[in-house]
């Protein structure tokens, strides 16, 4: 693999959450000038990426400015203060539309959903929402209502999806940490698109309210970073539920952020770690790049003294659980859309196409996903404490992806780049795309650890370790280049 990237001075306006936060709490500069800073760099490089749908100037203004005055004030700081973050479409920001990436619902939120209140009240500005396609349905970020998002390292290429708009406003460096959303491995493939760490988290560990669920069983809420301390932190702030949620996850035994502090300064504990490069999705074959990335990550494991052994995962069939909650999800949305007319040709054809996913029908692929995890735990994580598997079967293609391709054709297509994480959204478990480095094509290409249910802590030493010994926020891409 190659390294091409540019260095960037050091600057804290292009530093990450932790240095951003510090910075301003430091008052190394206030929070309204950090914002002026993100700003800036949006309007200088979102016409080519196309990563937002809305800016929302005057309101982070405001917003920034009253984090000023409470810093002035001597307010007790919270771990975001200051730092601008952007949020996928299909989470719910008070005075926005909920656009879900279409033109169906017109009317603006009156309040902030879950996610975004917890932000909020650490102290993060939020700047903007961020492109996706339409209901997220797609791993490529294209839609009739916004276009087509470009990714950052090749403008030519995807950024992936469904949270391809915040990833390509992470990598590019117009902001810090933006929210995703992943519900067949939308924080997974966009991150390993964009060079970024993106941790799907156990399900129910971060509430989806206003909504019960998302996309059934399926889907979770966080964000995407360049570093793996970052995603640590903001998960320290999201993380909980509410009475609304169907599903919830006990308490971690420690803070995310306390994890990956004391992983990255050398106190990690010796792991079982299992490696596959075989897909779970049966005919697909994976980009050599991104095999060479498995057996090199091993390696390097081998070296930081884990005990590290390439297993035979058998992994079952998820089909019979994905696609029934899959439908189903596709089905509720539409549901809840102002003007079902303004939907997506290929959203109508997918809401036709799921017509038997039907409550009961549902209900037996969640449970029959539940069955699945216990089947995973016993083949794979009886033997190893962490999985190790290639993030995305192929390399991230050329945009346009789908074009005019109807909804049958676009789901196939969308096959190589779910190959290797839907099924975690099925039975539950964390797993977490980490970037490994830059390949002849100019593209980054990432790696998956999969951890046990509701053991993030394990995801986030790990990943920090190997972040400790092969640093990857220096780098960042020539937008346009």
């Amino acid at each position: 693999m190659t390294d091409r990237h540019t260095s960037v001075p050091e600057d804290p306006t292009r530093g990450g959450v932790v240095a951003q936060a510090e910075a301003v709490a430091a008052s190394r500069l206030t929070a309204s000038d950090l914002l002026e800073q993100t700003l800036a760099r949006i309007e200088a490089l979102d016409p080519t990426l196309n990563a937002f749908t809305v800016v929302l100037t005057e309101q982070a203004r405001a917003e920034a400015a009253e984090r000023d005055v409470a810093q002035q004030r001597g307010d007790a700081l919270g771990p975001l203060h200051g730092v601008p973050v952007a949020i996928k479409e299909e989470n719910v920001v008070a005075g926005t539309v909920t656009t879900l990436g279409g033109s169906a619902n017109r009317t603006p939120a009156t309040e902030d959903g879950h996610v975004t209140r917890l932000l909020r009240e650490a102290g993060a500005v939020v700047v903007g929402k961020t492109n996706m396609p339409e209901f997220g349905l797609f791993p490529f970020t294209e839609s009739v209502a916004h276009g087509i998002t470009r990714n950052p390292w090749r403008t030519t290429h995807t950024p992936g999806g469904s949270s391809g708009g915040t990833a390509a406003a992470v990598a590019s460096g117009m902001v810090a940490v933006g929210i995703g959303g992943d519900g067949g491995g939308s924080i997974r493939i966009p991150s390993a698109c964009c060079g970024l760490f993106g941790l799907k988290p156990s399900r129910g560990l971060v509430s989806s309210a206003p909504l019960g669920d998302l996309w059934q069983a399926l889907g979770t809420v966080g964000p995407l970073t360049r570093s793996v301390l970052d995603s640590a932190v903001v998960y320290d702030v999201i993380r909980g539920n509410e009475p609304v949620d169907r599903w919830t996850a006990p308490e971690p035994p420690s803070s995310y952020a306390e994890a990956a502090r004391l992983s990255a300064d050398g106190a990690q504990r010796r792991l079982r770690v299992g490696w596959s490069t075989t897909p779970h999705t049966r005919g697909m074959r994976p980009a050599p790049e991104h095999v060479a990335a498995v057996e090199e990550t091993a390696a390097l494991l081998e070296g930081l003294g884990h005990e590290v052994v390439e297993i035979d995962p058998r992994y079952p069939d998820a089909t019979a659980a994905f696609l029934p909650q899959l439908f189903a999800g596709i089905r509720d949305e539409a549901a809840l859309v102002e003007d079902r007319s303004r939907l997506e040709p290929r959203i109508k054809q997918t809401v036709a196409m799921g017509a038997w996913a039907r409550p009961a029908v549902v209900r037996r692929a969640i449970a029959r996903g539940d069955r699945l995890a216990d089947r995973v735990d016993e083949r794979v994580f009886s033997r190893c404490d962490v999985l190790l598997t290639p993030t995305l079967a192929e390399r991230p293609p050329q945009t346009p992806v789908l074009g005019r391709k109807p909804a049958p054709v676009a789901l196939l297509r969308s096959m190589p780049m779910i190959a290797y994480t839907a099924l975690w959204n099925v039975t539950g478990h964390p797993a977490a795309a980490l970037p490994t480095g830059i390949a002849d094509d100019g593209l980054p290409v990432s790696v998956q650890l999969v951890g046990r249910r509701f053991d993030e802590v394990t995801l986030f030493a790990l990943a920090a370790q190997i972040e400790s010994v092969r640093p990857w926020a220096d780098r960042w891409p020539e937008v346009g280049a």
